[in-house]
């Protein structure tokens, strides 16, 4: 395997983490926020005589909204980089072991294609609501450029899978054998 691609997909794998945990936290924190302004500042100042009018963030749930789709889409990349998704184990044993390896890369060629498939469907879905210039209620933003996190997400796990189907050895170990 060529060095440059691990250092792809680490570097990838380490975006994809940045970006989900600054969303994840924007969400908790617009959210404390918001709820500490409504809840306790907003009713505080009412009861000293103090009208500073509306104490929560305007639109607040509307941006852990859009933090919440692009923090989980690169959740997709995040748990085939990290072998941490879910894994039927549907007809495992009914094969010898001997050809586990090559039913494993078989399965990553299928996966692959799959959620290909899954990327293309969201391209479409995204460029219909970019034809239409479909925009959120209450912000008035465009919806497309967040929507674009969908494709983004699949086509990242996709990707990893033919990475993993050319070069096994750098496929993340399942789940249970992690430990």
């Amino acid at each position: 395997m060529p060095p440059w691609i691990s250092r792809a997909l680490t570097a990838w794998h380490r975006i994809e983490c940045w970006v989900a945990v600054v969303c994840f936290a924007f969400i908790a924190l617009i959210m404390v926020v918001d709820v500490f302004g409504r809840e306790i500042l907003g009713p505080t100042l009412a009861a000293l005589d103090i009208d500073i009018g509306p104490t929560g963030i305007f639109a607040a749930q509307r941006f852990a909204m859009i933090a919440l789709i692009v923090g989980s889409f690169m959740g997709v990349g995040i748990a085939t980089a990290t072998g941490s998704h879910l894994v039927p184990r549907v007809a495992f044993g009914w094969v010898p072991s001997h050809w586990g390896p090559a039913l494993d890369r078989i399965a990553d060629v299928i996966t692959g294609v799959f959620l290909l498939g899954f990327t293309w469907f969201g391209v479409v879905f995204v460029i219909s609501t970019a034809e239409t210039q479909l925009r959120m209620p209450v912000l008035d933003w465009l919806v497309w450029p967040v929507q674009s996190a969908i494709p983004l997400g699949f086509l990242s796990a996709g990707l990893r899978y033919f990475v993993y189907a050319a070069w096994p050895a750098i496929r993340p170990s399942p789940p249970e054998f992690q430990e």
